[in-house]
């Protein structure tokens, strides 16, 4: 039997079982076996596997990477030529891009690498079309950007996000607060925080039993469901922020752009006639969450051309300085800081102190 046809086993199974407190130890039961079949579909066992496709992962440059997801003729092509000047292929029939067509633009003095993926089709997820090339390069994105056509329905924002999240991508999601331990000995050992609606200790061992997982401290801090908890066990998820890019709204009427703009994480565009372009590289640049720090040379004013751009999360003086070269934290002495981060201007930091956004820096070798 097929990794396919034991999918959709599954699947119809679980939509059979009614939801309710007797069922949700199985249902968990059901969802982990998923979950590992899944996994062997995007990881087929043995071997090297196959070649991946020619030219197809890009290599990274710039301070960030944003991938455009879609199906086949939204204008993801028309949108990446007017918004970096690359000219990729574009014409009216569906299936133009084959292969991925990277651009790069310039904004706020950081340089954002722009993918421009081919369209997906439902059962990308299961190896249909260039689905899987195409989502393990989405894989990498600081940033997905779901192209979406405002005249097609919205079902097709609801089959992108199914076939990113079979992929262990997760949109807009913070990771869940589940503090998880393998151990040699001693059982399982399960404490919860905070009340369960859905977790009990016997579902948590069902499916840490379905990956052979019986020596382990789970500790679940807020109210988590199977899948979150699953996400951590199998420990491959990536959460990328994600906006929804509505193209073609040069079609419709002043009312449904006023409906469509109440939509979260939407920006409603026209890539034909650059319509909305200023808002859409705001929010890209709101979500992306990007650090830029200004240097200061000794005696000379801030260089305010070029920020070295950090991303969210590493922003340490010890992060800056490996950014510019791993030699210079050996040399590092302190650093002065002007900006937002510190009391006083300048303020004497060392190598922990974290910067924000447009902070001014001196470094001072030993």
């Amino acid at each position: 039997m097929s990794i396919l046809a034991k999918i959709a086993e599954i699947e119809n199974e679980m939509a059979r079982t009614q939801k309710n407190k007797a069922t949700a130890h199985h249902l968990g039961l059901l969802k982990a076996r998923l979950a590992k079949l899944r996994r062997e579909l995007i990881t087929p066992k043995g071997g090297a596997g196959g070649g991946t496709g020619e030219g197809f992962d890009v290599a990274k440059t710039g301070d960030a990477r944003i991938g455009f997801v879609g199906f086949p003729s939204v204008g993801k092509s028309t949108l990446l030529s007017n918004l970096a000047g690359v000219y990729s292929e574009v014409a009216a029939y569906e299936f133009t891009t084959l292969t991925t067509v990277p651009g790069v633009i310039r904004y706020k003095g950081a340089k954002i690498q722009l993918l421009d993926l081919p369209g997906i089709i439902e059962g990308a997820k299961d190896g249909k079309g260039r689905g899987r090339q195409v989502i393990a390069v989405a894989r990498t994105c600081n940033l997905i950007l779901i192209v979406l056509d405002v005249l097609k329905p919205l079902v097709h924002k609801k089959l992108i996000e199914h076939e990113l999240e079979g992929f262990g991508i997760r949109l807009n999601k913070q990771p869940p607060n589940i503090g998880f331990k393998k151990k040699d000995k001693g059982g399982i050992n399960f404490t919860a925080t905070c009340a369960q609606s859905e977790l009990d200790a016997d579902t948590v061992k069902t499916i840490l039993a379905e990956y052979k997982i019986h020596n382990a401290d789970i500790t679940l801090r807020s109210d988590v469901t199977a899948d979150d908890l699953i996400d951590v066990v199998e420990g491959n998820r990536v959460y990328i922020p994600c906006l929804y890019v509505l193209n073609k709204i040069d079609q419709i009427s002043i009312e449904e752009l006023d409906i469509i703009y109440k939509v979260p994480h939407c920006v409603p565009i026209s890539a034909h006639h650059r319509w909305n372009f200023d808002d859409l590289l705001e929010r890209m640049w709101d979500y992306l969450k990007l650090v830029r720090i200004y240097t200061k040379p000794k005696g000379q004013l801030p260089d305010y051309t070029s920020p070295v751009v950090l991303p969210d999360g590493r922003t340490a003086v010890e992060d800056f300085c490996l950014k510019i070269h791993k030699n210079l934290i050996k040399e590092f002495k302190y650093a002065l800081v002007w900006g937002s981060s510190v009391k006083h201007n300048p303020q004497k930091v060392g190598k922990d102190h974290v910067l924000e956004d447009e902070d001014v820096i001196q470094l001072v070798k030993k």
